[in-house]
């Protein structure tokens, strides 16, 4: 497991934060439509944290697109890099996702974030703030609405609703699974919404979360018990 040190001049205030955030959501890329589902590799990245001592431990997971079988794994951990803000958690998670992405024997392909991209009050959420800074393609996948508003999709794996910020799709409700509850997919960076979807449905064959989220879940649950 890689322990991770906060980086040197990490945003400390919430201002200095809204200001790296603003800097960086104008190098999203939106205009690409990304790897094709089931090809290549996927990788899922998820946090746990331990609030009594200031951890966080963030896993990385890789699996084959096209079997669903892991390839490679890798565990950071670290101190907790920002306090508790809505709208910022990506700073309190990055330095340690970042190392356990650093950390794996292999590309990652496609990332995977159990989290926001596009739809996030800034529109810059985890996903999108991820692949700013790697250049990976990524997107969010996540298990509930946050704040934006959308109509049930239809009961049959595949429907999607737009998940909506007034009249904008900021991304989408899709049934992964016959009716089970939808999970909110949202754009990070250089993959189009589509793609996001068809990514999301590839990767949830039997479950309603993604498999890639299902073992980087596990991953960080474990690591972070070894690290307590």
């Amino acid at each position: 497991m890689t322990t991770v040190r906060i980086p040197a001049g990490w945003p400390a205030t919430e201002e200095q934060a809204r200001a790296v955030q603003d800097e960086l959501r104008g190098r999203v890329v939106l205009d690409e439509p990304g790897p094709l589902p089931g090809t290549g590799r996927v990788t899922g990245v998820d946090v746990a944290y331990d609030d009594e001592r200031d951890v966080v431990v963030a896993a990385a997971v890789v699996l084959d697109a096209a079997t669903l079988d892991v390839v490679a794994e890798a565990t950071a951990v670290g101190r907790v890099s920002f306090p508790y803000v809505p709208g910022l958690l990506a700073f309190r998670e990055i330095p340690t996702v970042l190392a356990a992405l650093d950390a794996l024997p292999c590309p990652p392909g496609l990332v995977v974030c159990d989290g926001y991209g596009l739809a996030h009050p800034r529109r810059f959420g985890l996903a999108s703030h991820l692949g700013v800074l790697t250049g990976l393609p990524t997107i969010g996948v996540a298990k509930n609405p946050f704040t934006f508003s959308y109509e049930e999709p239809g009961v049959r794996r595949g429907s999607t609703s737009p998940l909506l910020a007034g009249t904008d799709e900021v991304g989408r409700a899709l049934r992964t699974q016959d009716g089970i509850k939808p999970v909110f997919v949202s754009v990070g960076h250089r993959v189009d919404l589509d793609n996001a979807c068809a990514h999301t449905l590839a990767l949830a064959p039997k479950y309603r979360l993604p498999e890639s989220t299902r073992h980087a879940d596990s991953l960080c649950r474990r690591a972070l018990q070894e690290a307590a």
